[in-house]
């Protein structure tokens, strides 16, 4: 993406973090010649055991959601399932690792109901919602994904995205599934890799039984600790509000030029336009990025996707002039 490009198409929900978050990290630096300590540690976990009202030991503090996932190799699983269209870098931990997958591609519009995995897959990942496709599926879906002996990993990194969260597994997840969170996007911390992994004391052991020491800084630390504080959680919930109601209107818009769009609960939307490819190249020509989606196994060259921002009657106009 070029500079000044107005940009749909990375979804972190601001420019930058609140002030009162960036103070507190500053009021941190001081503190960064020496090691991370055991009470910060502490503190994050008790903060994020609180939010979700989990005990201490089924939380792992993580350097965003994404190491989550490269930790997922941990796992040694015979065979993992991955539910398409969805996050790809599970893909690249899995094929680093020589764990054999299966690819469980949903057709449009992208529910799980008929999802057909393989009976011996003993690792499921599934996105809720689901990025790219912004589906929300339901917690009953996602929980007659378990069977014996397998392990169903959630990720979460948008859920903080919808309001109250109705679907989501973080707060009651069963043995046998492992929730993955990001910070990230809501406090728009991309640059400093925070999330969390919230399960079974037993699977959290085994996802970050080869983690260095010092896994995460004390800034990190600090971050999570003060995100999951009951008054960033409130602030966040209501950004969720105001973001679905902007959905909304960005997809009243997008329909009103005749795009169609994927339904979904997510801080971006799916759509669909002859040509994706082309349209996406005039649209970079306008100085507007967003997401190309050929990439993600599942979707094809009509898809594009682009994240909820108040300047989407920008992105509607130019798109109408991109399809003419």
């Amino acid at each position: 993406m070029r500079p000044g490009m107005l940009d749909f198409a990375v979804n972190v929900r601001a420019g930058g973090p609140p002030s009162w978050l960036v103070e507190r990290l500053a009021d941190r630096l001081t503190d960064l010649g020496s090691y991370p300590s055991a009470a910060d540690e502490r503190r994050a976990v008790q903060a994020v055991a609180a939010r979700h009202g989990r005990a201490e030991d089924e939380v792992a503090l993580l350097a965003g959601g994404a190491e989550g996932f490269a930790l997922l190799a941990c796992l040694q699983p015979r065979l993992a399932a991955l539910i398409a269209p969805s996050f790809t870098e599970p893909d690249a931990v899995f094929a680093a690792a020589g764990v054999p997958v299966a690819h469980v591609v949903l057709d449009p519009p992208f529910g799980l109901a008929g999802a057909q995995v393989p009976a011996d897959a003993d690792l499921v990942v599934v996105g809720n919602p689901t990025n790219p496709t912004a589906v929300l599926h339901t917690r009953a879906e996602i929980l007659a994904l378990r069977r014996p002996g397998r392990l169903v990993v959630v990720d979460e990194a948008f859920a903080d995205a919808v309001p109250g969260e109705p679907q989501s597994l973080a707060a009651d997840a069963p043995p046998d599934v492992l929730v993955l969170r990001s910070l990230t996007k809501t406090w728009a911390l991309a640059g400093l890799r925070v999330g969390y992994a919230l399960g079974a004391p037993e699977a959290v052991a085994r996802l970050t039984s080869q983690r260095a020491h010092w896994a995460l800084g004390t800034l990190q630390l600090e971050a999570l600790a003060a995100c999951n504080a009951p008054s960033a959680v409130r602030d966040a919930e209501a950004g969720a509000h105001r973001l679905a109601a902007l959905r909304v209107e960005m997809v009243a818009g997008l329909t009103a030029i005749g795009v169609e769009c994927v339904p979904g609960a997510a801080p971006f939307v799916l759509f669909a336009v002859p040509d994706a490819e082309l349209v996406r190249k005039r649209l970079a020509g306008r100085g507007i990025a967003v997401r190309r989606c050929d990439t993600f196994v599942g979707l094809d060259g009509e898809y594009l996707r682009a994240a909820v921002r108040a300047e989407w009657p920008v992105l509607v106009e130019a798109l109408a002039e991109a399809m003419r």
